[in-house]
């Protein structure tokens, strides 16, 4: 095994010998502007008791030069992942003397160059275990210390930690700023930002607490920062908060920075939450955009309790953070923010992500096994996020609001500064609710799965019959045509727990299960609903209800038994009368990809060119400068990368000939562009045109992305060979070439790779960081016609990786209900 990927049962033996009192860090940035140096030093002083004469350090770097053990050196025993460390005491003082590399993937030390203005920006991200790329460390969650960081940077940089400063000293072109230490946490939530950062200060005060907030960007985007805005979600959200857990913020300041070519949406590092740009929009923004920096913004500020103050022993219950953090996240910007409406995107859009992954082989159950890092590296996904919030929700509307909460003060006051498993949590809402909460656990969080539900009539009765039973309590809706609108005339309020549940309902137009979206299930509309879904969704005044109906339909799509055409004629008829923007963005997502991917391929073509036209018309029908005008240009400019109808006009737009208070800022510039080149109608001259006309960091990848996308056997061939042979390539850079490569679903022009890919990936994945490993393996699968080469080689290679096989067969589920699907056949 290599040693980097560490395993559930050491780090539990290491943690059973060691105990550490405090991590003394020093970091040597001063060099970080010039492009030709790869490394940095870092000085590591652990302190530490411990009941073995040896352990080991973890440590991913280009050298390690130097170790003292209680003041002697010793001969360094370091095989690229670990360094041992003999002759120990019962206390010990450990000093480790390195190099460490910047990272341009994203993990460790991230450096960035800005195009703009030459400036260089550094931060750090480590999630789940790359803290040991920037310092000596004991890399896992259990074994929490007090952090002390030291920094030498550039004069004038700002330099950021977990804590505020309390010591710089000024010198000749360099600064040494010294940061208080941290209460106790996890390596993996430790940080440090560095470089030429704009900044905006504010505050929040309540009582006698004093919070100082900063906001971060840099200098070349701090114009798009909308600092007021962020900053007043960030009050709020303390407000809630604060309240909600009877638990003070802990963590002394609260900084919040934007950074560039981010591998997540963010990270919540206690006193430094970082972010990426792409919540900073470089032109026109739509509020669900907004909506979604908001949830964000509280979901990372839920960790600060849930994860950083309270934190999972190992990653099987990485749940304990991500479901709170992604369930708080809604609940807070639903009552706390002007965003009321989070609960509507949360049950159209984000559940998606958990009903795909838990149709998946791979499925796990939310609280999983996770016997080495990288498995907890593949398990940041839908079942650990969404489907662990929407089982939470579940067991709000099972024990109420005031349990809920006052389960979780208790878990606060219980075990604050500690680590905890699921028994943990489960003793205080027990205790609080009068619940014995472990039937319900082993129901929902230790099982796999979704459940399904819809009605059916036995001899005259109505039953409601479930998929993989569990028990839920949901309410169903019974809605009635009524003068041009749909409304809901009663609601009905069920607890089911077997298969088959005999009901009476009066008769309705609609019958809506899971109506309000308490429980996690896929919902199927009888024949009759259906109609009236097909003839008057947009007469449905309820936005929530639109948003279980909208996933109903998907989820119906997916698994074959609602045609893929017979739904993109729904969203051709309806969502260009959806109001809820959040609504509308994953609605015509899903259409797009429905084409792409369900509909049969001898009428591809043709909803293709229906699509484009759809949108073509919604986009002039909507009202000028609204957010749903911006919503439809960007389906459009989607849509006609794969049929070229409407390259005319998409050419007269770029050319200033757009719709009246439609705002063609760079990005969408760029797919309009992108477009155009995909099909044909632009080349290299007018991307480099674009490039000068926006010669940043994001349009630097945009222009990559765009020349890899020219039709042609040989540009295809070279964006082949980059991704998989350019180690130079950044993480954007990297996926701009992978989306280049795929444009326009052309296999045409990249069938003829299908077997390299096979060969390859094995090698990648010993060679590459996991986090780019992944991106190659998962980005540049074969939508082939056939299931044969990737069974061919799952079959010759039963012992590769348990984490690269899990992702080759993912991406073979994913190809064979596409498969499927369009041949009409459901599951």
């Amino acid at each position: 095994m290599d040693t980097a990927n560490l395993t559930r049962e050491e780090t539990a033996a290491r943690s059973a010998v060691i105990s550490v009192r405090s991590i003394r860090v020093e970091l040597d940035l001063t060099g970080a502007p010039e492009r030709a140096r790869t490394g940095f030093s870092t000085i590591t002083t652990l302190e530490f008791a411990s009941t073995s004469q040896s352990t080991w350090v973890d440590f991913i770097g280009e050298s390690v030069d130097r170790v003292v053990v209680n003041g002697i050196d010793q001969d360094v025993d370091f095989d690229g992942a670990r360094i041992a460390l003999r002759g120990l005491g019962a206390s010990n003082v450990v000093r480790i003397e390195a190099v460490a590399a910047y990272s341009r993937s994203g993990e460790g030390m991230h450096r960035f160059h800005d195009p703009v203005d030459d400036r260089t920006y550094l931060y750090t991200q480590y999630e789940p275990a790359d803290s040991r790329r920037v310092m000596a460390c004991f890399e896992q969650p259990d074994l929490k210390a007090a952090y002390t960081f030291v920094v030498d940077a550039p004069a004038g940089w700002e330099v950021l930690s977990n804590q505020a400063a309390v010591k710089v000293d000024a010198g000749v072109g360099v600064q040494r700023v010294e940061f208080a230490p941290t209460l106790p946490i996890s390596s993996y939530i430790t940080s440090v930002a560095a470089g030429p950062y704009a900044r905006v200060d504010g505050a929040w005060d309540r009582d006698d607490q004093h919070i100082a907030l900063g906001v971060f960007a840099r200098q070349s985007l701090a114009q798009y920062l909308e600092s007021e805005e962020i900053i007043e979600v960030t009050r709020q959200g303390l407000d809630f908060f604060t309240d909600a857990f009877a638990y003070p913020y802990p963590w002394g300041k609260y900084d919040q920075i934007f950074v560039p070519e981010y591998n997540l949406g963010a990270m919540e590092n206690p006193g430094l939450v970082t972010f990426t740009e792409a919540y900073l929009s470089r032109g026109a923004a739509t509020d669900a955009q907004r909506a979604a920096r908001a949830n964000t913004i509280l979901h990372e500020m839920a960790h600060m309790w849930f994860g950083d103050l309270v934190t999972m022993k190992w990653w099987d219950d990485l749940w304990l953070k991500e479901s709170f953090a992604d369930y708080m996240g809604s609940h807070a910007s639903a009552v706390a923010t002007r965003f009321h409406d989070a609960w509507v995107k949360f049950a159209a859009n984000r559940k998606a992500w958990a009903y795909q992954q838990d149709q998946l082989p791979t499925t796990h159950p939310i609280v999983a096994d996770i016997t080495d890092l990288e498995a907890a590296k593949l398990n940041f996904d839908g079942i650990t996020y969404a489907k662990g919030a929407a089982v939470l929700k579940q067991l709000v509307a099972f024990v109420g609001d005031d349990a809920f909460f006052e389960g979780a003060r208790r878990y606060f006051a219980a075990n604050a500064f500690g680590n905890t498993t699921l028994d943990e949590f489960l003793v205080e809402l027990s205790a609080v609710s009068g619940r014995d909460m472990t039937e319900w656990s082993r129901a929902w969080l230790q099982t796999t799965g979704v459940s399904t539900l819809w009605l059916e009539t036995d001899a005259g009765d109505t039953v409601l019959v479930q998929s993989d039973p569990r028990p839920h309590r949901l309410r169903v809706g019974l809605y009635d045509r009524v003068d041009g609108h749909v409304i809901r005339r009663e609601q009905v309020s069920l607890d089911i727990h077997g298969e088959r549940t005999p009901v009476e309902f009066p008769a309705a137009d609609l019958v809506l299960l899971n109506d309000d979206d308490l429980t996690y299930a896929k919902v199927r509309l009888d024949h009759a609903s259906l109609a009236t879904v097909q003839d008057s969704l947009s007469d449905i005044e309820d936005p929530l209800a639109r948003a279980v109906i909208w996933s109903s339909l998907w989820n119906a799509t997916r698994d074959g038994e609602l045609a893929a055409t017979r739904y993109t004629a729904i969203v051709r008829a309806h969502a260009p009368h959806e109001s809820n923007i959040g609504l509308l963005g994953g609605v015509l997502a899903n259409a797009q990809f429905a084409i792409r991917h369900f509909v049969a391929d001898d009428v591809r073509q043709h909803e293709q060119r229906q699509w484009v036209e759809a949108t073509w018309s919604a986009l002039h029908a909507a009202d000028a400068g609204s957010d749903a005008q911006l919503s439809w240009a960007r389906a459009l400019a989607t849509a006609s990368a794969y049929d070229d109808g409407r390259a005319g006009e998409l050419r007269a737009i770029l050319d200033g000939a757009a719709p009246d208070g439609l705002i063609i800022d760079p990005d969408l510039r760029w797919q309009l562009l992108t477009a155009l080149v995909t099909t044909g109608h632009a080349g290299a001259e007018e991307i480099a045109e674009e490039q000068l006309r926006d010669d940043t960091g994001s349009g630097r990848t945009a222009a990559r992305r765009a020349r890899a996308s020219r039709p042609e056997d040989s540009v295809r061939a070279e964006a082949w060979r980059q991704a998989w042979d350019d180690e130079s390539l950044s993480n954007d850079h990297l996926d701009a070439v992978i989306a280049g490569f795929r444009a326009g679903g052309r296999r045409d022009l990249v069938a003829g790779f299908d077997s390299e890919y096979f060969a390859r990936i094995g090698d990648v994945w010993s060679r590459r960081s996991i986090e780019l490993a992944r991106r190659l393996v998962v980005g540049l699968f074969p939508a082939a016609p056939s299931l044969d080469p990737v069974d061919a080689w799952l079959a010759d290679n039963a012992s590769a990786p348990a984490a690269l096989r899990r992702i080759v067969v993912e991406q073979r589920d994913h190809l064979a209900r596409d498969l499927r699907v369009r041949e009409g056949r459901p599951r």
